[in-house]
């Protein structure tokens, strides 16, 4: 046997090393890694995140939760398009802390930004996945069990801004970190996590200011509802914070029928806003009252503000400046919090400056983002909760034979308290102006039910059984293509597993997303023809994302465990397995050109 020549044995090491990197993600061997210096490189030459970054990202970043401040879930690359999707192979993967997959990475300068459940945050090589840097937060130990499972529910709870990456935490706290290093600049504690409250949904940064919004208001411990809250990016000192709920002596207290503050709860503030920093106004959406039902709650026909609402805030000050409530006297924990999609659109012939915002029944609600006016209103999936919607004011009359008048009477509900439309957030094609929403055809028998408040367990929850919608055909995961200048659906798909990921649209003339049967798909945007599918490991999930590193575009899809969407398979679609527990960043890319 010939001997093995020393650069032989040196590549034969290296060889060696990346397996066992690959295989255990070992830190110990960080040092050692052959890419360690261009590590260094890339992190060295990472340029701080400005306002104005923000407010118009280079297009192959991918900066906030959404892509922009405007919450499109569009990316302006377009090497990956129509014709060549078909052709992308794994570039790299990267095991994630175990939890519930709903994160959000980020992007910039070719390095990937990741928050895992359970707040640890990464940063790794957008060309290798090769691990950069690492920040491990000692979480305390929280009593019971819906608490604990917020921990495993932090979705995307991270945003870049100067030279940090700034971390809403599942303790209550924002954190700052140097996005070269990982390590703490400043912490500072917005709440106290014992009595319930908790971040699930990332910050943004609107001019030098890191707002978040607090959620965990299903928990008994904390009356008087959630909230929202600014801190200086630069020290972390708190400026202002508004309550998402109206509080006695205050416009909109008459909504609650007199009830004490101590038992006003909800409003939870699950997922991140949106800016607009021309107008310098933010905007959120609330989640609905607690507990569920007015019978329990004691509101009587109260609207309940300001939940299940869009709430715009002046940024400077806290302020709100309008609000919308969706569904005033919600019965069924039918939130509004979702994503707020900021469009310049056309109305009735003239240009509107416009807000989309998307509640678990399904319905598109467009308004004036300036002023708060309404201007059009269409329904997706099906749903019985409104019997009506004034075309010009768009005032509601709520469907009232489906409000518990009794303990344990079931009333057959569309859609479910999991949608209808839920976290997965659309995504909107400028050029095309057309919106695309992910969907899933679920109806309940919904029934409220005495619930003793307990520390950390979900306070006043009603109980559900799962329902087939009518009409669906036995499909539950949808996604309808809407044509915002005339309110058209242009193509829908439906397909019988859950829909399980949120949308992300490319200048490539493509919509990615997929569902709990693994599946990842590639529509065509403008006819909804299945271009690519692709079984994974697990369950697509999070917020899909593509970036560009050494001019190469990338495809990041999060895969893991769906909490809602496993609920649903086991009880509607059981001939669909659940994979094991875990998550998965899947990076995928063209092959280059000289690759067979």
């Amino acid at each position: 046997m010939r001997p093995i020549r020393p650069y032989a044995r040196a590549a034969l090491r290296a060889a060696l090393r990346s397996v066992l990197l690959f295989a255990f993600g070992a830190s110990a061997l960080l040092a050692e890694r052959p890419h360690a210096v261009a590590g260094e490189s890339l992190l060295q030459a990472l340029k701080p995140v400005t306002d104005a970054m923000l407010a118009k990202p280079a297009p192959e970043d991918w900066l906030t939760r959404r892509g922009d401040y405007r919450a499109w879930g569009y990316s302006g690359l377009d090497q990956i398009t129509s014709q060549n999707v078909g052709r992308l192979k794994l570039a790299w993967a990267w095991n994630m802390e175990p939890g519930y997959q709903e994160e959000a990475p980020l992007a910039h300068d070719g390095i990937v930004f990741l928050a895992n459940p359970k707040n640890v945050v990464q940063a790794l090589d957008g060309r290798t996945g090769d691990l950069l840097w690492e920040y491990r937060r000692e979480l305390p130990k929280i009593e019971g069990g819906y608490h604990n499972d917020l921990l495993d529910r932090a979705r995307g709870t991270i945003a870049l801004y100067a030279d940090k990456v700034l971390l809403a935490s599942a303790d209550a706290h924002v954190v700052a970190l140097d996005a070269r290093t990982g390590k703490v600049i400043w912490d500072t504690a917005v709440a106290d996590y014992r009595q319930g409250y908790t971040f699930t949904g990332g910050p943004i940064v609107a001019n030098g200011k890191v707002v978040a919004g607090i959620s965990g208001c299903t928990n008994p411990g904390t009356s008087s509802g959630c909230f929202i809250v600014a801190l200086d990016a630069n020290s972390g000192t708190e400026l202002w914070r508004t309550k998402t709920i109206a509080q006695p002596g205050s416009p909109g207290d008459e909504s609650w029928h007199g009830l004490p503050a101590e038992q006003r709860n909800g409003g939870s503030v699950w997922t991140s806003g949106s800016y607009d920093p021309a107008l310098n106004l933010l905007y959120w959406g609330t989640g609905g009252p607690i507990p569920h039902s007015e019978l329990v709650r004691g509101t009587g026909d109260g609207a309940v503000l300001y939940t299940d609402s869009t709430l715009a805030l002046d940024a400077d000050t806290g302020k709100i400046v309008w609000y919308h409530q969706f569904l005033p006297r919600d019965n069924w924990n039918l939130d509004h919090v979702f994503e707020q999609v900021l469009v310049d659109i056309e109305v009735d012939n003239r240009p509107r400056q416009a807000l989309l915002a998307i509640g678990k029944p399904g319905i598109i609600w467009a308004l004036d983002r300036r002023t708060g006016e309404f201007l059009w209103e269409r329904g997706t999936t099906h749903q019985n909760v409104y019997k009506h919607v004034d075309a010009e004011t768009g005032q509601v009359a709520i469907n009232e034979s489906l409000i518990p008048t009794k303990l344990d009477e079931t009333k057959f509900v569309c859609p479910s308290f999991y949608g209808g439309k839920l976290w997965m957030a659309s995504a909107y094609n400028p050029a095309s102006k057309t919106l695309f929403v992910p969907l899933n055809n679920l109806c309940m028998d919904y029934k409220a039910v005495e619930q003793q408040p307990l520390p950390g367990e979900d306070y006043g929850r009603g109980r559900m059984v799962f329902r087939h919608a009518p009409g669906n055909n036995g499909n539950i995961g949808r996604v309808d293509a809407v044509k915002l200048t005339n309110k058209e659906t242009q193509w829908t798909q439906q397909r019988r597993p859950y829909w399980s990921s949120s949308l992300l649209a490319t200048a490539g003339g493509l919509v990615f997303g997929g569902d709990t049967n693994r599946r990842i798909v590639a529509f065509d945007a403008g006819s909804g023809k299945i271009l690519w599918e692709l079984p994974l490991n697990s369950q697509p999930g999070g917020f899909p994302m593509t970036y560009m590193a050494d001019g190469k575009q990338y495809l990041a899809i999060p895969t893991g465990l769906s909490l809602i969407g496993n609920r649903v398979v086991r009880s509607l679609t059981p001939e669909i397995p659940v994979p094991a527990r875990g998550s998965t960043l899947l990076v995928f890319a063209l092959p280059d050109p000289d690759s067979p």
